[in-house]
């Protein structure tokens, strides 16, 4: 594994942005993407796909990010995540842990992976904006990325 900045990160942040706060994944990406961090790779998706294993595969450390309903009172919560050989689901959508089962199953990769669940207050809606509450969480959750990028790219 390489050191400082030369550390390879990637961030996907994944959900339906047509969905209310479902859309906390790719709204992440966005902010995150804006800040032009180096060496971090920002990717945003509707569902995770066995074809994110090839991009996993590149990188040293990887973060999924998407709206939560499990996260209780928190505003967010950053864990740290492991391969799941789950044969549930479909080639359609995988969960995070496939994705990285599939990395290590195809390409011999494990990078350091984390799962990041921001807060969703309102997943039922079919419309295009992210609750007040949600962005709140949302600017919380980013600067706790932004702390784990920082210490990935100290301590690699």
């Amino acid at each position: 594994m390489t050191t400082g900045v030369d550390t390879r990160v990637l961030v996907i942040g994944f959900g339906n942005p047509a969905r209310g706060d479902d859309g906390l994944g790719p709204a992440l990406a966005e902010r995150l993407q804006a800040l032009s961090l180096a060496g971090v790779t920002v990717e945003s998706d509707y569902q995770l796909v066995i074809e994110h294993a090839a991009m996993v595969a590149e990188y040293d450390v990887v973060v999924f990010a998407d709206a939560a309903r499990d996260a209780g009172d928190a505003p967010f919560y950053l864990r740290a995540l492991e391969p799941s050989h789950d044969t549930g689901g479909s080639t359609h959508s995988v969960s995070p842990g496939q994705v990285l089962a599939i990395a290590h199953a195809c390409f011999g990769k494990s990078p350091r992976a984390y799962l990041l669940g921001i807060r969703a207050h309102h997943l039922d809606d079919f419309v295009e904006r992210l609750s007040f509450e949600a962005k709140a969480n949302l600017e919380v959750a980013l600067q706790a990325l932004v702390d784990l990028i920082g210490r990935a790219h100290a301590t690699a």
